[in-house]
């Protein structure tokens, strides 16, 4: 599985963003997608997450009501939508797959290089 996170850059508090992550492989149909975002100097967080079929997802508290993850199977893309950015979003941004449905980073096998967002005030 190859993955390729695009669609980062600068953008102004209370701009909007989205993200793309390109997934190399069909046949996964179990797998589950996430993105997660790493600050320097913190540790990588869970970001949003998505079934394989795009059907369920699950959004971390700090971008609940302004970041919405989608699911494209016909293209085989995972997106992020970024709206009211703010600019504690600052992060390199990084889309993953994995087994399970879970938060936690060590679970996600499978990880795209990562797309820097950058949000000034």
């Amino acid at each position: 599985v190859q993955l390729q996170a695009s669609g980062g850059g600068a953008v102004q508090a209370g701009g909007s963003l989205r993200l793309s992550c390109t997934i190399s492989t069909r046949t996964h149909n179990t797998y589950n997608l996430a993105w997660f975002r790493q600050a320097p100097g913190k540790e990588r967080e869970f970001v949003a997450g998505a079934t394989w079929s795009g059907d369920r997802t699950n959004t971390a508290d700090s971008v609940k009501g302004r970041f919405t993850i989608s699911r494209d199977v016909a293209k085989n893309l995972l997106y992020l939508q970024m709206n009211n950015v703010k600019p504690e979003d600052t992060s390199i941004y990084y889309c993953a797959v994995g087994r399970i449905a879970s938060t936690a980073p060590y679970e996600y096998a499978y990880w795209g290089e990562g797309t820097q967002v950058t949000v000034s005030s």
